[in-house]
């Protein structure tokens, strides 16, 4: 049997610390940030947004505006794909003006299925990633995850590994709806140290069990 959803997040904030939180709050700013760089590191990525807030700038429209050099001079401070980063920008603000009149708060105040439809219109945004901007804005408390999270969980024992990302990803979801709490603070929380967790110690290749926090309670590690 897994651990108590709570008790693997006290864990971890334990040991990683309490996180900082996401660098916007601001729903297309959100969705730039993910589409600025690919495989990049968190530093990486940050330093791209930061990069295009002050050289072209984040509102609707001022991608749109802004020149090739301008954009490439943004996504070249990511790992790399530089011109399909700024092509996928591009995208995202002909979205934003096209089908939102450039505001994305009447999407937020939807139902969650139809908020989450609305927003996997823009490049790279499944459910997973639509539910992230969902709960990062404070809009509906629920638990997304990224790829280390949910790699995180199933190796803790939640859910079950299904044919496909999304079904096992909303298996995962479904054994934990009862542990959850309606709070988007403690679930962004939770999002965020999962995540940490993935990408420093439970890895997909060569996973430090014997640096985990968790290994006494892990079913994959203690197997």
């Amino acid at each position: 049997m897994p651990p108590p959803f709570h008790q693997v997040v006290q864990i971890l904030e334990k040991h990683f610390g309490r996180p900082k939180p996401p660098i916007t709050t601001d729903p297309f700013e959100l969705i730039l940030y993910d589409n600025v760089a690919y495989l990049a590191t968190d530093e990486e990525r940050r330093r791209a947004f930061m990069a295009l807030r002050e050289r072209v700038g984040t509102k609707p429209g001022c991608i749109s505006a802004a020149s090739g050099e301008d954009l490439l001079a943004v996504t070249r401070q990511g790992r790399g794909f530089a011109a399909q980063c700024a092509d996928k920008l591009r995208r995202a603000d002909h979205i934003v003006l096209r089908d939102f009149q450039g505001n994305l708060k009447k999407v937020l105040r939807l139902p969650l299925r139809e908020a989450r439809k609305a927003l996997q219109k823009f490049p790279g945004f499944g459910e997973p990633g639509a539910e992230k901007i969902l709960l990062f804005t404070g809009s509906h408390p629920v638990l997304a995850l990224d790829s280390n999270g949910l790699r995180v969980l199933r190796r803790l024992g939640f859910g079950e590994e299904a044919k496909n990302y999304a079904a096992t990803y909303r298996s995962v979801q479904n054994e934990l709806k009862d542990q959850t709490v309606a709070d988007c603070g403690a679930l962004i929380r939770a999002h965020q140290l999962l995540r940490s967790h993935g990408q420093q110690l439970c890895k997909l290749n060569k996973p430090r069990c014997g640096d985990c926090p968790l290994h006494h309670v892990c079913v994959s590690g203690t197997s």
